[in-house]
């Protein structure tokens, strides 16, 4: 199997790669999954027997939306080209029954087309798995447009994953999809996260000994406006009973990481951590959570059944604030909005409230959402069908899709 994942920024699109195939060879022992990706820290999260990575020449995106090359000296055509070469090449000799592709239906600037062609043609069954939310219509659907999404839907996919429940969120309704690609559509689930064997940390900070609120921004590249909102409410407000454990993430600019740590360290009850990769251990440890609630944070405090308070941001997509508003409403997080407020003002009173709240709020699963986290599971039953044809030499069954709306 071969997972791609573009990861011009940030850790969301790795991490769901990761729980997948992780979940592919539980299922399936005597498969190999090749996962290919741009992030730059891709060697620092660990794999299951049988799983191993590619990682292309990573892109990152400019202040003024255009991409570059992240390290090497190459215009981005160049580094396109390369990337282009590598995920068709490592395709070419894996010779993949099933290949999933995460959201980009024809990855980085087109880089997947070719791929795509030369698997549809070998047999692959090809999928596309999306997140629960994208952003709303009417940004998706000229986006979709201007990269040939929906054409790509048609000619070359068999399936549609949705990672979520179409009661919280429908993704694609606004695109005018032919109705054979909404019958390839399928509702998974959450992607359910389960505890690495050990943690990634030999110690924790102190604080972690008793209830402690645990600050995360994932990647922590679009993060500051959030650090800076929660440290300020507890610089303003001395008596906000639960101590805040801070995790930076890798991305956070080194100016911004000591800019936080300075005013960290003239708190008693604020500690900071620059990045751990098995997070779900902290997350198991903590009373409550607070974040942006990007993807994969959303599964893992569901998965951990966590108090949260979400804060979204709303650019330069509206994807966090648009799952943020659909789960409040569902009763499984609370958030605070105004995390792109004019001037970046933001009320250290507001968040220190929101904060003393998470003490009497409900677990997620007290809110009883139907096969909320089947997400892993429906995916494994999916997928065995094909691979047990496959291990045979037999051509693989038909989707077992549903329509999505």
């Amino acid at each position: 199997m071969l997972i791609y994942s573009h990861d011009t920024f940030g850790l969301g699109h790795l991490r769901r790669s990761r729980a997948i195939a992780n979940a592919l060879v539980q299922s399936t022992p005597d498969a190999s999954v090749v996962i290919i990706s741009g992030s730059p820290v891709v060697g620092s999260f660990e794999f299951g027997n049988g799983v191993d990575f590619v990682r292309v020449p990573g892109v990152v995106k400019l202040p003024n939306g255009d991409y570059t090359s992240l390290n090497l000296n190459l215009d981005l055509d160049e580094a396109v080209a390369l990337r282009e070469s590598i995920i068709r090449s490592t395709a070419t000799v894996l010779k993949p029954d099933l290949v999933i592709v995460d959201k980009e239906p024809t990855g980085f600037r087109g880089e997947l087309l070719p791929t795509l062609e030369a698997m549809k043609s070998a047999g692959a069954r090809l999928v596309l798995g999306i997140r629960d939310v994208m952003d709303e219509p009417a940004l998706l659907v000229p986006e979709w447009e201007r990269k040939g999404a929906v054409d790509a839907l048609v000619r070359y996919y068999d399936d549609i994953w949705i990672y979520g429940l179409e009661e919280l969120y429908e993704p694609l309704v606004g695109l005018d999809l032919p109705e054979d690609v909404r019958r390839r559509c399928v509702y998974t689930g959450y992607l359910r996260r389960e505890l690495p064997d050990e943690p990634n940390l030999t110690r924790y900070p102190k604080l972690t000994r008793g209830p402690f609120v645990l600050v995360t921004t994932g990647g922590g590249g679009d993060g500051e406006d959030l650090l800076d909102w929660v440290i300020s409410a507890y610089e303003t407000d001395k008596s906000i009973p639960l101590p805040a454990l801070v995790v930076f993430g890798p991305f956070i600019t080194r100016a911004n990481r000591k800019h936080f740590l300075e005013r960290i360290a003239k708190l008693d009850n604020v500690d900071a951590i620059m990045f751990d990769a098995k997070i779900e251990h902290l997350m198991k440890k903590a009373t409550a959570i607070v974040a942006m609630g990007g993807y994969n944070t959303f599964c893992e405090i569901l998965s951990l059944d966590k108090p949260a308070l979400i804060v979204p941001r709303k650019r330069p997509r509206l994807e966090q604030a648009i799952r943020a508003s659909c789960a409040e409403r569902l009763g499984l997080v609370h958030q605070l909005d105004g995390l792109d407020s004019p001037g970046g003002k933001h009320d250290p009173a507001d968040m220190a409230q929101a904060i003393r709240g998470l003490q009497d709020q409900r677990k997620p699963s007290e809110a009883f959402v139907p096969g909320l986290l089947d997400g892993l599971a429906r995916i494994q039953a999916m997928t065995k069908p094909w691979l047990d044809a496959a291990r045979r030499g037999q051509p693989l069954p038909p989707s077992v899709g549903v329509a999505a709306e």
